[in-house]
């Protein structure tokens, strides 16, 4: 599982998992979860640079993901917690200014979270090494400047029913990551900004760190009005 980013299939997204967070976005509170898909080609080793592309207004969402162990279908919330491998700390990078653009337009977003490089993601931590799932803190911090703190148990969701609503739909495969949402205080991330991120316990005690750096993108796509 440690090499999950390089076997995955996929990247499953959970939207709006936090009250707060879809406050602030003025988006409504969801009865059930929802997600999207993110591909694996879109994610970023630790260390790496996070690659903006031009005219682009990047958002960071700091998450916790969860690695998934062993794959299945129509998986109950009693027997997720055996479908789990392990934990790791993942950043949801959306290009905000063409999300905004194309959901005006009633078209489908997926562009706008699957930029090359747009899911930094931190090493793999084995389940049996956290207390307790959803009493963590996921927390940002650019050029040292903390811009989102906040704790796991505010998910309205929790992880057991992600994974049993996802896999009604899809099947669940080895390696495959669920991000279970972002806590508030998404912003931006330009060009020249360095970014840190911690997955702690409740006491504080370390579990995992996640930087990178940003950088603007040469080539490929510009964004237009």
């Amino acid at each position: 599982m440690a090499s999950f980013a390089r076997n995955g299939k996929k990247i499953v997204a959970i939207g709006r998992n936090y009250a707060a967070h879809a406050k602030e976005l003025n988006n409504a509170v969801p009865k059930e979860p929802f997600f999207f898909l993110k591909p694996t080609s879109s994610y970023l080793s630790p260390g790496g640079r996070l690659e903006i592309p031009q005219g682009i207004l990047a958002h960071h969402e700091v998450e916790l993901g969860v690695v998934i162990g062993k794959g299945g279908r129509d998986i109950t919330q009693e027997n997720a917690e055996s479908h789990i491998a392990g934990y790791t700390l993942a950043v949801d990078m959306t290009a905000r200014n063409l999300q905004d653009k194309v959901r005006k337009a009633g078209l489908p977003w997926s562009a706008a979270k699957g930029f090359d490089t747009f899911t930094p993601v931190g090493q793999f931590l084995p389940k049996e090494t956290v207390k307790d799932a959803h009493d963590l803190r996921v927390s940002l911090k650019i050029n040292g400047v903390t811009k989102q703190d906040g704790t796991t148990a505010d998910m309205i969701f929790r992880i057991p029913r992600l994974i049993e609503h996802v896999s009604s739909i899809m099947s669940l495969e080895e390696g495959d990551v669920i991000l279970t949402g972002t806590p508030s205080g998404v912003g931006p991330v330009v060009p020249g900004d360095k970014v840190e991120c911690a997955l702690t316990e409740a006491d504080g005690k370390a579990l995992l760190s996640l930087d990178f750096d940003a950088i603007l993108r040469e080539g490929g796509y510009r964004f237009q009005e």
